[in-house]
């Protein structure tokens, strides 16, 4: 492989001013729009030796064939024009959001004559107010119906409200009260707009001032005996106090903020945002980041930003799970796009009640993750094309029906276990999942090859040989499940754990089954006896595939190798005099792990009930030995 691509540019033509940067091919297509406080700095990045680079902007580079900048003022018009010509080319080697969802909306036209409030999935009504997005249409119905009752203001549609106004007969919300009935006449234009007015000052965080009001009124009208007005103010409470019980106070009343929370992978983001108004949550959105080059966090969380607001305000203040480098500009950027004149600021909580809310909504993204892996790879049409995928990719005649991955586990070299899981048609098989101890070994390599040649055994000796009495007790049990011939077999790892597991195929002398390994920092598939990798398209069903068994088996053999650490000190500490099973059990659940159990202090161990200072000081002597 070259050092580097023939057009690349000398160093002395790019220059040092802060710019935007375009990689095209050779059609004069966009591949690729970034910005830069120093394009030379920046893009020498890209041309060093291609070895170096990460296979995905390895492959950026070599699919270019030339690139072009523009020198600009400041590092905010390089934002600035960074953010139009994405929109403009739209490059494929740019993050891609893959947002299916439209949300609702409550929308308010105050640009109306007679404003109107509506529930609607249109953001482009002509002078309406949003408020949202919101995760379910009906919890905003419910909202709408509840805040009728203190702001009746107009919900109908054209037809139904001209319709009114010609037969001077009102509709029956306005004979229930939920209307004021403008149509009729019975409020005039302008009372019913300072109405929605106060609605929609309700619904942006200024709630406090209205049920203080209210209360106020329904006091003073009690006292004046106006037991009338009293009942109709106490409803209109009611019916605000309902809506506020729906979202629960999470921060002070003054606080409008938004809240990202970012789970992400190496080749897919899921975005969780929080829009707090007036210390409540009013509304949620969650959506997936495709990503093509290998970006930090602080790059995506620069992208995500961007593009949350391409139809929103955004608030005064955003907190995001980690600070971009033009944190700065990108406020500056964001200031024009809000509703009322400000400041925006962006950081990140680092502590109190919006820190715990960040955590949550961090929660909540690292859930999005996974349940959009789990759906695409549970997906009927996904889960046969992924099957064909690999099929081809890897050279083999049929479909791998049945696959198993292998990973091994150890805490620098002790308690060595390994996993074994087993998918058929795209889907796991649980029962037939497996859990090797492993007594000795010097490397990775080696654990495998003991690994694959065990289960290997399985399908290359006959049932009374004596290569099927495995010290495996649960393999044992389960003989007539491993005569399943695997299609293919697939290892955590490289070249090095590929050609040990050939190696455990070869001694075993069985031929027939494929194998490959899967290196998680590239995602690269590796085969038997080759110089280089397969390169599985990055957002193709057939390397989710293989992302969620590798991950399956390294989420297995973590478990038992935690399971192992646990057994093992528990049987150290019940030795020592005076602690049972019921003190050791006390000791792991006080501390919560092998680990911190370990590195407590004899004072520490104190505080746990039945441990006294002369055992805690036994136990802190037990487990300082090797």
């Amino acid at each position: 492989m070259s050092e580097t691509v023939s057009w690349r540019p000398t160093a002395g033509e790019v220059p040092t001013q802060p710019g935007v940067y375009r990689f095209t091919d050779a059609q004069k297509r966009v591949l690729y729009v970034g910005k830069a406080n120093s394009l030379r700095a920046r893009l020498s990045n890209y041309f060093a030796p291609l070895s170096s680079l990460h296979e995905r902007t390895r492959r950026m580079v070599l699919s270019a064939a030339a690139v072009e900048w523009t020198v600009v003022g400041s590092e905010f018009e390089a934002l600035q024009l960074e953010y139009t010509w994405i929109k403009e080319f739209d490059p494929p080697f740019n993050v891609k959001f893959r947002d299916d969802k439209t949300y609702p909306y409550l929308a308010i036209t105050l640009g109306d004559d007679v404003p109107r409030v509506l529930i609607t999935r249109n953001k482009k009504l002509p002078g309406a107010r949003y408020f949202g997005p919101y995760t379910k249409v009906w919890a905003i119905r419910e909202t709408v119906d509840l805040m009728l009752k203190a702001f009746p203001m107009r919900s109908c549609s054209d037809s139904t409200f001209k319709r009114a106004a010609s037969t001077m007969r009102p509709c029956l919300l306005g004979d229930i009260g939920k209307c004021a009935a403008p149509c009729v006449g019975r409020i005039s234009p302008a009372d019913h707009k300072a109405i929605s007015l106060d609605f929609a000052s309700f619904m942006a965080g200024n709630d406090s001032r209205y049920t203080n009001e209210l209360n106020k009124r329904m006091l003073s009208a009690s006292g004046e005996q106006d037991y009338e007005s009293a009942a109709r103010y106490r409803d209109q409470l009611g019916a605000l106090e309902a809506v506020l019980s729906k979202s629960n106070v999470v921060l002070a009343d003054d606080i409008d903020a938004d809240i990202f929370g970012i789970a992400h992978d190496e080749l897919a983001a899921a975005v969780q945002l929080f829009m707090v108004r007036g210390g409540r949550i009013r509304g949620v959105r969650g959506w997936v980041v495709d990503k093509e080059l290998d970006v930090t966090l602080e790059e995506l969380v620069d992208t995500v930003v961007q593009n949350a607001y391409d139809d929103a305000a955004p608030p005064r203040e955003i907190i995001v799970p980690a600070l971009p480098a033009d944190a700065r500009e990108l406020e500056r950027f964001l200031a024009p796009l809000r509703e009322t004149p400000g400041k925006v600021s962006i950081r990140v909580a680092q502590r109190g009640d919006k820190a715990a809310l960040a955590q949550t909504v961090e929660t909540n993204a690292k859930n999005s993750l996974v349940l959009y892996k789990t759906r695409r790879s549970g997906d009927f049409v996904a889960r046969s094309q992924a099957l064909a995928d690999i099929q081809e990719a890897l050279g083999m005649d049929d479909a791998p029906l049945r696959m198993e991955c292998f990973d091994v586990s150890h805490l620098s070299g002790t308690n060595i276990v390994a996993s074994m899981v087993v998918f058929e048609d795209g889907l796991p098989r649980k029962d037939q999942y497996r859990r090797f101890s492993i007594a000795q070994s010097t490397d990775d390599t080696e654990s495998i090859y003991q690994t694959l040649s065990r289960r290997l055994a399985y399908l290359s000796a006959p049932e009374d040989s004596p290569a099927a009495e495995s010290d495996d007790s649960a393999m044992s049990a389960a003989r007539p499940k491993f005569a399943y011939r695997p299609n293919l077999l697939i290892v955590d790892g490289g070249q090095p754990q590929v050609q040990a597991a050939q190696r455990a195929l070869n001694d075993a002398g069985i031929t027939g089954i494929h194998l490959c390994g899967i290196a998680k920092r590239l995602e690269e598939i590796w085969l038997p006896n080759s110089d280089y990798p397969v390169i599985l398209p990055r957002n193709s069903d057939a390397l989710f595939l293989f992302q969620r068994i590798r991950d399956e088996a390294h989420r297995f053999a973590i478990s038992y190798q935690r399971h192992k650490r646990s057994a093992d000190i528990s049987s150290s500490l019940s030795n020592i005099p005076g602690l049972g099973p019921s003190r050791v059990k006390e000791l792991l659940t006080h501390f919560g792990s092998v680990a911190r159990l370990r590195a407590a202090a004899p004072e520490a161990l104190t505080e746990v009930k039945g441990i006294g200072p002369s055992l805690a000081e036994a136990i802190a002597n037990a487990l300082r030995q090797p």
